[in-house]
């Protein structure tokens, strides 16, 4: 019985031609090797596995070969391999040095092949600078490292140096297909797309589990066999999971995670890639970005069929709960529980990303089933059915507050008919649609003739003007409350009033909320016709007081004796 050779031994490549997922790399080194332009002093670096090794091994077998000489020799004499990790100290290299100095006697060059090199001490790193920076002719240095950043930057000047990178899905999944035929397995895509996934750019990894799973299923190779062998959730738990979600089954989707913590995954393992599955379906939605879906053609058309039935902004909103669950999920103390909620509210999501029951929005999705309103019918308010009197302020007082005041009084709602799905109530379209709302419902009030324009002195100004401010303030909403309070309301003529305040903010915060506050006015004194002038006065702001001086002079004013008290006592400020 032969031994067994792992396949990352086995197919180690042996040439340049055969690096997976290197080709820039492997082509200057070629080009460098063919100029005679190649550096003495070379720094490999990258993630575990992607070939740095190998890239040395080969290179230092190709500087010495020639046309002439047997393509099997691989001038082992000349090739020293030291593994900086165990031989870190100063002794190590100047054990190095010391042999450095023998030229080759087979071959034209020796080449030193440092492996893990950020290992070496401080010291190893200093006396290691100048033999690295001045080497003998007939030899060649090539460092390798997976952390740059812990090599001393004197080291690194002195080097050429090469960025190797992550070995990505698809040239991982090409290679172990190529494995797989010549060693007669039979695999799918999708079980040789989950290897290189789960090999996470490492090819050595992805030999490594391949083996594993060869070990387990045999010479035939299926995703199921692979997902349970390799402890993974496959692709159908979070297609059936996304499922029950738009479906809006709470029930099963609880059970059917319960189900998966039976099968002794972890929830943290599950919601993360619950994540990552929306954000494929978000990739599947349009042809520019499916090409980032790196799976299979089979399991790329189930993506794409799902991705349909579900809209971007339900997708961007799960992923942001799944994401928001994920970033919680160590420091909960009851982590089942997060997940469950975290689905739970999942689930509540319909397809335009609002919750099932919105409220407090101006226009109720129901209102709106499409961008484009087909037809709009307002009714038009007819002036005997507006009441004509002036509310009595000290009932209003103490009573209800101005919210059941101003929804009595407020005008119909146009009637919307409508025909399509209903707009969502977090998206651009929604917001516009109730702007539009609000300039109608103030065409209604305003732009009707035979609306009541009764006058009013501005004491009636005043004493209303309280009562709103007042009932803000019921309302809890101080803030708009102090700013109406600032200046006093004045009445320019009989229809306009005017406002002055010390700054910009207060402007737009008044602007902002004026609706609400002519619509009482206007029903108060029985005037329909009334309308704002908010002015800037930046001369009204209040000069405060911060150094000692103006302090002084503060209470000079308040205490014309503090000054006589300064000189009687000679005190400084």
């Amino acid at each position: 019985m032969e031994p067994f050779i792992v396949s990352a031994l086995k197919y180690r490549p042996q040439t340049f031609k055969d690096v997976v997922g290197q080709t820039a790399i492997t082509n200057t080194l070629k080009n460098a090797i063919d100029q005679n332009h190649l550096a003495q002093a070379l720094l490999f670096t990258g993630p575990r596995g992607v070939g740095k090794t190998t890239c040395a091994r080969i290179l230092a077998k190709m500087i010495n070969s020639n046309s002439s000489e047997n393509e099997n020799e691989d001038f082992a004499f000349n090739i020293f391999e030291l593994d900086a990790a165990s031989n870190n100290s100063v002794d190590d290299i100047r054990n190095l040095t010391d042999q450095v100095r023998i030229p080759p006697q087979v071959g034209n060059y020796k080449v030193y092949i440092i492996d893990e090199v950020h290992m070496l001490s401080a010291s190893a790193f200093n006396a290691f600078l100048k033999t690295l920076e001045e080497p003998p002719k007939h030899c060649i240095f090539i460092l390798a490292t997976t952390e740059k950043h812990k090599i001393i930057p004197t080291i690194l000047s002195r080097c050429q140096i090469f960025d190797f990178k992550r070995i990505t899905v698809a040239d991982a999944k090409n290679y172990l297909k190529i494995i797989a035929e010549e060693q007669g397995i039979i695999a799918e895509d999708d079980a040789l797309n989950i290897i290189a996934q789960k090999a996470d750019g490492a090819m050595r990894d992805a030999l490594s589990i391949f083996d594993r799973v060869v070990s387990f299923s045999g010479k035939n190779l299926t995703r199921k066999a692979v997902t349970e062998n390799l402890n993974v959730l496959d692709y159908d738990t979070f297609f059936e999971a996304t499922d029950l979600i738009l479906e809006s089954k709470i029930p099963d989707l609880l059970v059917h995670f319960n189900h998966i913590l039976s099968k002794g995954f972890d929830g943290h393992h599950f919601i993360t890639g619950l994540a990552s599955h929306f954000r494929d379906l978000l990739v599947s939605k349009t042809p520019q970005t499916i090409e980032l879906l790196e799976v299979g053609d089979d399991t790329k058309t189930t993506y794409k069929k799902q991705s349909e039935l579900t809209s971007q902004a339900f997708l961007i909103n799960a992923i942001e709960l799944a994401n928001e669950c994920d970033l919680k999920y160590k420091t909960s103390k009851n982590q089942r529980l997060l997940v469950e909620l975290c689905l739970m509210q999942l689930a509540s999501i319909n397809f335009d990303g609002e919750k099932k029951k919105p409220s407090g929005y101006i226009i109720p999705a129901s209102y709106f089933k499409s961008k484009n309103v087909s037809e709009v019918k307002t009714i038009k308010p007819n002036a005997s059915t507006i009441k004509t009197t002036t509310p009595d302020v000290e009932e209003v007082e103490k009573t209800q507050p101005i919210k059941a005041f101003v929804s009595k009084i407020k005008p119909p709602i146009p009637v919307i008919h409508t025909t399509k799905r209903p707009a969502s109530g977090l998206s651009l379209s929604s917001i516009q649609k109730k702007k539009e709302h609000q300039i109608r419902l103030m065409e209604v009030t305003i732009k009707e003739e035979d609306l009541p324009n009764d006058p009013f002195t501005e004491e009636d100004l005043l004493k209303y003007w309280a009562v709103f401010v007042a009932k803000l303030e019921t309302d809890g909403k101080y803030n708009l409350a102090s700013i109406l309070q600032i200046d006093t309301p004045k009445l320019i003529d009989e229809h306009t009033i005017g406002l002055e305040f010390p700054n910009t903010t207060n402007k737009i915060e008044v602007e902002r909320q004026q609706f609400e506050l002519l619509h009482y006015l206007r029903k108060a004194v029985n005037n329909f016709s009334i309308t704002l002038d908010i002015k800037v006065n930046e001369t009204l702001e209040k000069k405060y007081v911060y150094t000692p001086e103006d302090k002084y002079e503060k209470l000079v004013e308040k205490n014309k004796h503090v000054k006589l008290l300064r000189k009687t006592f000679d005190l400084d400020i």
